[in-house]
């Protein structure tokens, strides 16, 4: 989820650490989860809409990539008429100096958009000062006015604890209000109603910052409603409760709107060993985490389903030298650094064999030598059947511009979410108590 790409924040929050590894692991594996609060907030969140949305954050260093995501990939080819998505999370703004500000203002604001990739088929006029990826989204709300824009404030964990504490709280809170609600993204740059609310990325609040962290989001919701009820106020959450030593879900989840559940890297190259990124269920007996261990927590915690977004990604982790028992699942290997997003393994299929869990759907690829754990349609389209049947707020997708350039990954979760009728999928996902999963390959 949220990764830092700006050089001043080189590091990616995606990659724990063999230390952070050691915690994650352990806080999964805990079998008691945090008791629900009795006391009620100090303000509390508009009641949450049981339509599950479909949320993706959208990269705002996708105009570096090759090729480019721009704005523009967000017009859905086979019906430019409605987007697919119900969300927009504008990845990202920086949190820094106890203030918000512009990550990237050459991609933000000063970038020229030729006609080709103008959400409106337009050239951007270089003497005009809004230009960028923010007066593209401003373009594509023209576009669809329906649909709801975030900007996702992203910093580093100690920068938040500054921001958060009494001293600072309020002023804090009135920049980023200014700078993205109110709309004042430059001098001479003024777009009010681009946002329709925060999200906030904060990895993660410490035991000493609990009760900052909370008052920081009723902060956050008392001056968004001072300006313009009904704005949006979300938060980006790890895999499990346990990290967020004393705090109150239940009341923290009842001041925001959506909680991102982070449900990927249950497994990566900081390990030598083969595993899934983000397998929506296991065997009873398996000691990793999944996507419905950490529903079921966060739930027992005392949030409501019908705010919590289950974490997609469109990326995934690879591992080589892999022996070819159990067709290099759970095997010691040689982990290939860094992410690779879905548009490149999806091009590995033609030279590795396609393997799936029965139980999770979880796809991998093997060709003996190489082991790449990810999502495809299938594995999606299950994940959001289980949403739909468990209730839950939506998808979350971290990122869009990991998706192939057909988009074959955002269409699955999609066409998940909203089954032909809007009735329920034609096989509604159920959890089996006893099954064990086995590897089959899947015929080609």
């Amino acid at each position: 989820m949220p990764g830092f790409t700006n050089s001043e924040y080189s590091f990616q929050t995606r990659i724990v650490g063999p230390l952070g590894l050691i915690l994650f692991v352990f806080l999964l594996s805990a079998n008691s989860f945090g008791q629900a609060s009795k006391n009620p907030p100090a303000a509390s969140a508009p009641a949450a809409t049981p339509h599950p949305k479909l949320i993706g954050y959208f990269p705002q260093w996708g105009l570096y990539n090759q090729p480019q995501y721009t704005v523009r990939n967000l017009i859905p080819a086979r019906s430019p008429e409605s987007p697919m998505l119900d969300q927009v999370n504008y990845a990202q703004a920086f949190v820094n100096d106890r203030r918000c500000s512009i990550a990237d203002p050459n991609a933000d604001l000063n970038y020229t958009f030729p006609a080709a990739q103008s959400v409106d088929g337009r050239a951007d006029d270089p003497a005009k000062p809004f230009r960028g990826n923010l007066h593209q989204l401003q373009l594509l709300k023209q576009r669809y006015p329906n649909l709801r824009i975030l900007i996702s404030l992203e910093g580093r964990s100690t920068s938040f604890a500054e921001d958060a504490l009494p001293e600072n709280r309020e002023a804090f809170v009135r920049s980023c209000v200014d700078l993205f609600v109110k709309g004042n993204l430059a001098p001479g740059i003024s777009a009010p109603n681009l946002f329709d609310g925060i999200d906030v990325d904060w990895e993660y609040p410490h035991q000493p910052d609990a009760e900052n962290f909370k008052a920081l989001l009723l902060e956050l919701r008392r001056q968004m409603d001072a300006v313009r009820p009904g704005l949006t106020l979300s938060i980006a959450v790890g895999p499990s409760p346990h990290m967020y030593p004393g705090t109150d879900l239940a009341v923290i989840g009842s001041i925001v709107d959506q909680v991102g559940l982070m449900t990927y890297d249950f497994s990566g190259p900081w390990s030598e060993t083969t595993g899934f990124i983000a397998p929506l269920t296991a065997a009873p007996d398996y000691d990793g985490g999944t996507v419905d261990r950490t529903v079921t927590a966060y739930r027992t915690a005392g949030v409501s389903p019908a705010k919590l977004l289950m974490g997609v990604p469109f990326y995934g982790y690879g591992w080589r030298l892999v022996p070819e028992q159990s067709k290099g699942l759970l095997q010691e290997g040689q982990a290939i650094r860094g992410d690779r997003p879905y548009s490149y393994i999806e091009t590995l299929a033609a030279k590795s064999t396609l393997y799936r869990d029965p139980l999770s759907q979880t796809p991998w690829l093997f060709d003996g030598d190489a082991f790449w754990t990810y999502d495809d349609p299938v594995s999606i389209r299950h994940k959001a059947a289980y949403a739909l049947d468990h209730q839950l707020g939506g998808l979350m997708i971290w990122e869009l511009g990991e998706d192939n350039i057909s988009a074959t990954l955002l269409h699955a979760a999609h066409d998940g979410l909203h089954p032909i009728g809007n009735g329920r999928p034609a096989t509604a996902y159920s959890i089996p108590e006893t099954t064990r999963p086995t590897t089959t390959p899947i015929t080609r």
